[in-house]
């Protein structure tokens, strides 16, 4: 099974019930990242300032496979991400939470391996896939 079939399975699994369409909500959770200052790198910095930089250093390096809600609202701060989610993906900002504390831990660890973001091009091509995916 591959990356993105991971991610689509996650996102079905987390996402049942919810009246949540997951294609929409992994494109909201890409978009919004690729919209942020900095892309996926400024998702790491933002978790290294509000105090998850060795949480952040494990999801990249695949030693920690999980997230709380708790720990995603601590790391993006009062950024606004998760509510650009929900806004993008047209859901509530709970399901938006639970789907990027689903999602963010997989896209930590594919496009910022080692805790280094990934060329901006290579995201936007591996973010292009994901949805090509899902869609």
């Amino acid at each position: 099974m591959g990356l993105f079939d991971s991610i689509q399975q996650l996102a079905t699994q987390q996402l049942q019930g919810q009246g949540a369409d997951q294609s929409n909500i992994a494109g909201a959770i890409m978009q919004t990242i690729q919209e942020r200052p900095g892309g996926v790198q400024g998702v790491l910095e933002s978790f290294q300032q509000n105090g998850l930089g060795d949480h952040v250093q494990e999801l990249a390096s695949g030693q920690a496979t999980t997230t709380t809600p708790d720990q995603v609202q601590q790391g993006l701060g009062d950024s606004g991400f998760v509510e650009s989610v929900a806004e993008k993906a047209g859901v509530s900002p709970q399901v938006a939470q639970m789907a990027v504390t689903t999602l963010l831990p997989m896209v930590l660890k594919h496009f910022a391996p080692n805790g280094e973001a990934a060329p901006e091009g290579a995201f936007g091509g591996l973010a292009q896939q994901l949805l090509g995916k899902l869609l």
